[in-house]
């Protein structure tokens, strides 16, 4: 028997693997995984941070956990008075201004996001689940090529003060971050994770770490309090249920968008004619026009929305049968025409028990307390989850969010688990590897290794690989376009795991993200099923 991983990074899917060799099921290793991606992808993602875990039994519909980031309960401090400051992210041709500090900080759901999965879905004990996260913490992670680069990017915001140059500064090139193949130890996020392991959830809610993450944050001009810290709960929710090509397909519902626009776009996909998908490397022109102008319809859709009153209520409505019918008729009106740090990790067990989680940190608080090794996300000062402004946000409020962990079941038995990094281009990286494990029937590396396009705000960013005539009818759906000259992770990452109706497995890291696919033998295990994923799931 074996189990599949995919995830951003070795040691995240390592540590996966791990778990599932000892007798953990799908929840088990995705908690694990989530815990080293921490040390592994630091950036990425946090315990400061929040996110969306999709967990789905052999039999029966999926379930979404929410523990996403949630706005403080009560505005501590005049919006003058937030410790808030800008931090320039260069992505080389193009600079983004994010920002940073106390006031910057929403309050985290990993930590009561994990404790939640735990008490619903998994087999082993909590402290088995922080070990190779600990382990890796100890002995430190050598700077993988795709992390340091990415934490170049957002280097001002990781060498922003004394405590967070101590973790990230290189040695070998003072005044810059680490380099790929740098190795620091964080002992004090290993103690943090052994001491969870051991005393639980408490530790976090009524505990050392939640004041030490709140002091800072009272102290310096930000908003979180133990009130916001004791009052956040996960949220239980079906997920969005899509039947597309023959296939059921499972993602995450509102209040976050992005499983809504996965679906419009499928919806707009089955009334568009195209040629047939084929297996060809190179799909054929009308395919890529077909995607093109499902992605313009949605970006035109949401856009629409977001000018209505109460726009959050409004999107929800994405999916009403008279709203989808204006749509299908536009389809045939053919006319010429913010990177946000998100991680992903899809885990299928042996049993076929399914759990793929999408997480995030923002791009950190630029604020590090040195006793907890860790930085608090900076969601306050996410422009595009802060639409109103910077400053401007509704208190306790569940924050708006494009993660989309995503889960397909096939007649046949197949299932697959899947998901993205990306920012706004998660959907569109998602979406068109739905399509071309359904409508084109492609392989599971053949899908992921396709080359994609996004369209959004009518300007077309298109990758290698598509045919001259195939590019030419992508960009007669757009205003612009861009033609990158590679595969970039801008196009997001999805990391997919297959698993056939003889128990076969196929698992694809995303090479645009520093994917890792890892195949898990697996010997049976005689440790309790919980109730969650028996029979019809949740």
């Amino acid at each position: 028997m074996t189990a599949g991983v995919a995830a951003g990074h070795l040691a995240t899917a390592d540590s996966a693997a791990e778990i599932l060799a000892d007798g953990g099921n799908a929840a088990d290793a995705a908690l694990a995984g989530l815990l080293a991606a921490c040390v592994a992808e630091p950036v990425l993602c946090g315990p400061g941070g929040g996110g969306f875990l999709l967990t789905r039994a052999p039999e029966g519909p999926a379930e979404i956990l929410d523990f996403f980031c949630q706005t403080p309960r009560v505005r501590a401090f005049p919006h003058h008075q937030d410790d808030v400051e800008p931090a320039i992210a260069d992505y080389g041709p193009k600079t983004q201004t994010f920002h940073i500090g106390h006031g910057t900080t929403a309050t985290p759901g990993f930590l009561p996001g994990l404790f939640e999965a735990h008490r619903r879905h998994c087999r082993l004990p909590f402290g088995r689940l922080v070990e190779p996260a600990v382990r890796l913490a100890r002995a430190g992670v050598p700077m993988s090529a795709l992390q340091a680069h990415i934490l170049e990017i957002v280097a001002p915001i990781y060498l922003a003060t004394p405590e967070t140059r101590a973790l990230f500064e290189s040695q070998c090139v003072p005044g810059t971050t680490l380099r790929p193949g740098e190795c620091v130890p964080n002992p004090a996020l290993a103690d943090c994770f052994e001491a969870l392991g051991r005393d639980g959830e408490a530790l976090y809610r009524h505990g050392e770490i939640g004041r030490r993450l709140v002091a800072p944050c009272r102290e310096s001009g930000g908003h979180l309090s133990m009130d916001d810290v004791v009052a956040y709960r996960p949220e239980i929710r079906r997920a969005l249920a899509i039947d597309h090509a023959g296939a059921r397909i499972w993602t995450n519902p509102p209040p976050s968008t992005g499983g809504l626009l996965i679906a419009f776009g499928l919806e707009m996909l089955k009334v568009l004619a195209a040629e047939p998908m084929g297996t060809e490397p190179h799909p054929p022109p009308g395919w890529a026009a077909r995607i093109a102008r499902a992605l313009r319809l949605t970006d035109e859709a949401r856009r629409a929305i977001e000018e209505e009153p109460h726009a959050p209520q409004a999107l929800e409505g994405l999916l009403d049968p008279d709203r989808l019918a204006r749509w299908r008729a536009a389809c045939g009106q053919g006319r010429p025409v913010c990177h946000r740090g998100t991680s992903h990790l899809s885990i299928v067990d042996h049993q076929g028990g399914v759990a793929t989680a999408t997480v995030s940190n923002g791009e950190g608080a630029g604020r590090l307390d040195p006793v907890l090794g860790f930085m608090p996300n900076n969601m306050l000062g996410e422009e595009d989850i802060n639409p109103a402004g910077i400053g401007k946000w509704q208190p306790d409020t569940r924050m708006g969010s494009m993660m989309a962990p995503t889960a397909i079941c096939w007649p046949d038995g197949r299932i697959a688990a899947l998901g993205s990094g990306g920012a706004n281009r998660i959907r569109s990286a998602i979406l068109q590897v739905l399509v071309n494990l359904t409508d084109a029937g492609l392989a599971a590396e053949a899908a992921v290794q396709a080359p994609r396009l996004h369209l959004a705000g009518g300007h077309l960013d298109i990758e290698p690989g598509w045919s001259d005539a195939a590019v030419a009818a992508a960009e007669a759906e757009a205003t612009s376009s861009d033609r990158w000259p590679h595969r970039s992770m801008y196009f997001g990452g999805v990391h997919l795991v297959c698993r056939h109706a003889d128990g076969a497995m196929a698992a694809v890291g995303d090479p645009r993200r520093g994917g890792v696919g890892r195949i898990v033998p697996v010997a049976g295990s005689t440790a309790r099923t919980p109730a969650s994923l028996k029979g019809d799931g949740a």
